[in-house]
């Protein structure tokens, strides 16, 4: 098995050969991937020094799977090269999430829907992907009718260039500003850029992929999406309105037997999810689960989960062992 990890010296990158090695994943030879400036560049993987390659060497070599996490542009320039040499092409970036002839995977909900010709197969926002591992085993109970979500996360879902302007602030160093104002001390309501409705990209995604991913149009979502001072970890605040009624009970039993969730949900012991919790682990966490009481069927839920793993790199990860387990590449 030849593995790419295009985008290897991003943060998201860093964490997808983190997991690859902490998983065991069946790799026979890793292709390290950058931009031209980090070409020859060295990184260890299981012990062992590997050189930095450019894409054009990368997609020469024909691996069988590309795990890109590069950008979007990139992914829409090179990802269909790779796909042209037969690669299976596992994107993090949003290029190809909305493109209706792309499978959009969360593989404890979808994965079901892949096949041996998609060879360029788009992994969810990590916003996006946290509230779906949460509200996938409720819809197919109770059938949600619509989402309301507000979010709160991390610098580190911008990269390095914020967690540094962060940590500059936090001891008082001038620095490169991410955002137009600053992190530390502060929430910034503006994540990616803001679209002609008002809402940024972010808040859309949140909309568009939840209906895709859940195979539903008619949930209504929408979202507002906050930029905090955490360096992982994003949270949201989720209220779903469901068609038919619940019980608290079995909701939480619903959850608790769903893989990937752990739910946090203990009010006299002060548990409940929290991005010091969720650092550096796969699952996605839940609590304050409580009915709301001004509507019928509807209920909140938090909802913590580490952005850079299973909102990026351990998502992308589990979607290409899924291709392996079921000989899909």
């Amino acid at each position: 098995m030849k593995v790419a990890i295009v985008g290897a010296t991003g943060l998201v990158g860093n964490v997808m050969l983190n997991i690859l090695e902490e998983r065991n994943f069946p790799v026979d030879e890793l292709l390290l991937v950058a931009s031209e400036r980090s070409v020859g560049k060295k990184i260890k993987f299981k012990g062992k020094d590997i050189s930095v390659i450019s894409i054009p060497s990368a997609i020469e070599a024909k691996p069988d799977i590309a795990l890109f996490s590069a950008g979007g542009n990139t992914s829409l320039e090179w990802a269909p090269k790779f796909a042209e040499v037969g690669t299976t092409v596992i994107d993090n970036s949003s290029a190809w999430r909305m493109d209706g002839t792309k499978k959009l995977i969360v593989p404890e909900i979808n994965a079901s829907e892949l096949t041996k010709t998609d060879k360029i197969i788009a992994n969810p926002n990590c916003s996006t992907i946290q509230m779906v591992m949460a509200l996938a085993p409720l819809h197919k109970k109770y059938k949600i009718k619509r989402i309301i979500v507000s979010t709160y996360q991390s610098v580190s879902g911008t990269g390095v260039k914020a967690v540094e302007q962060m940590e500059n602030e936090i001891v008082g160093k001038e620095g490169d500003m991410a955002y137009p104002y600053p992190i530390h001390k502060n929430a910034i309501p503006h994540c990616d850029v803001f679209e002609d409705n008002g809402y940024t990209k972010e808040e859309m995604k949140l909309v568009n992929e939840t209906q895709k991913i859940l195979g539903d149009r008619t949930i209504a979502v929408t979202a507002t999406a906050v930029r905090i001072p955490t360096a992982g970890g994003h949270s949201e605040a989720i209220n779903v309105e469901f068609e038919n009624d619940y019980d608290v009970a079995e909701v939480r039993e619903l959850l608790n037997v769903t893989d990937g969730i752990t739910v946090q949900d203990n009010l006299k012991t002060n548990s409940y999810p929290m991005p010091m919790f969720a650092h550096g682990k796969d699952d996605v966490f839940v609590g304050r689960i409580r009915r709301d009481g001004s509507q019928p069927n509807t209920l909140n839920m938090w909802v913590v989960s580490d952005n850079l793993r299973k909102g990026a790199a351990t998502n992308t990860v589990q979607i290409a062992e899924y291709l392996i387990k079921n000989n899909l590449v």
